[in-house]
């Protein structure tokens, strides 16, 4: 029993030897002035930081969790069918999507689902 602890010990120690050695040999050390300047979502990182930020993206991102949060929301809707009436279930489905689809007209008319170039 000792010595197959000691066998394990030995490859376990060799192995992360063996990883050390090769993470050393394999390291590129090859930098230059774009690999250390850091990537920020598409915006030019040389540019100005105070540039105004577009709100049409923001309100796309905004719109997108509301979307998202609402969409969890009808994970318990599922869960509860069993368990309610049917006809109760439906009138509350039938309002849910009914308000996420007036809210979905609403910004469509108001032009904000169209990404101006």
């Amino acid at each position: 029993m000792l010595v197959l602890l000691i066998i394990g010990i030995a490859l376990v120690a060799i192995t992360m030897l063996m990883l050390t050695i090769v993470n050393l040999i394999s390291k590129k050390t090859h930098t230059d002035r774009e690999k250390m300047s850091p990537f920020e979502c598409g915006f030019d990182p040389k540019s100005s930081a105070r540039l105004p930020f577009s709100l049409h993206f923001f309100l796309i991102a905004v719109i997108f969790l509301i979307f998202d949060v609402e969409i969890t929301l009808l994970f318990p809707l599922i869960m509860c069918l069993k368990y309610s009436n049917l006809l109760n279930y439906f009138i509350v489905l039938t309002i849910f999507i009914m308000i996420l689809i007036a809210g979905l007209l609403h910004e469509w008319n108001q032009g904000a689902l169209e990404w101006a170039s």
